[in-house]
């Protein structure tokens, strides 16, 4: 009854972050147990950009900082804008560990919406890119890696998912969520965690393959 209870929440949550544009409550979590106490490391490949190193540390660090959730619409500013960091939804642990990479996926998703709008999703009703939340919806930023050429095959093998991969899961109902695959292991030490954010703030937990995988992506090596 709990896990049921659990997972109610987390599917109202995201519908309404995909959604977006609506007032919400916000969900304020706990930071405690955000990051495991004593994690084991996966390392790195010897000859990985130093990008890697950066993007997954950047996601990691918002882990017990970003503590709450909330997918309200937010004007934000261009490029560069962002939300309170206490605060977000799950795309943007992947937006702000991107700019850690040097990559502001706010201007990147904008300007190739700007381009080729009718490659995109039309979930929302819009007639034109929006700045302030197009590269806050999962659709939109699974959309531009593969766009990029950043796609790779969906599986359910764990060692196909290497640190610094972004995942796109479907929690049921069309409801999607996002997260980066860490460089710290699980404790059968066979898949590495993930760094997300779905209604408790960012934390690092062992879900890869908790719901239906629908998206895997690399833009670092």
């Amino acid at each position: 009854m709990v896990k049921t209870r659990q997972l109610g929440l987390t599917l109202a949550i995201c519908l309404v972050c995909l959604v977006a544009g609506c007032r919400s409550k916000s969900h304020t979590g706990s930071s405690r147990g955000a990051v495991p106490a004593h994690p084991v490391f996966k390392p790195l490949p010897p000859n990985s950009s130093s990008r890697l190193k950066d993007l997954i540390d950047g996601a990691v660090a918002q882990a017990g900082v970003t503590t709450g959730y909330d997918p309200a619409y937010v004007s934000i500013s261009y490029p560069e804008g962002d939300v309170p960091v206490n605060t977000g939804v799950c795309s943007d642990v992947v937006v702000r560990a991107f700019r850690k990479a040097g990559i502001d996926l706010q201007k990147e998703v904008h300007e190739d919406m700007s381009r080729s709008f009718a490659e995109y999703p039309k979930r929302w009703g819009l007639s034109a890119p929006d700045s302030n939340i197009d590269h806050r919806r999962v659709p939109n930023l699974m959309t531009y890696f593969t766009r990029q050429g950043k796609a790779l095959p969906i599986t359910t093998e764990p060692d196909d998912y290497l640190p610094g991969d972004i995942v796109a899961w479907d929690l049921g109902g069309g409801v999607y969520h996002i997260g980066m695959v860490t460089n710290m292991l699980s404790e059968t030490e066979r898949e590495c965690l993930i760094v997300h954010n779905i209604g408790a703030g960012t934390r690092v937990e062992d879900v890869l393959l908790n719901w239906t995988i629908k998206g895997h992506y690399r833009f670092f090596k």
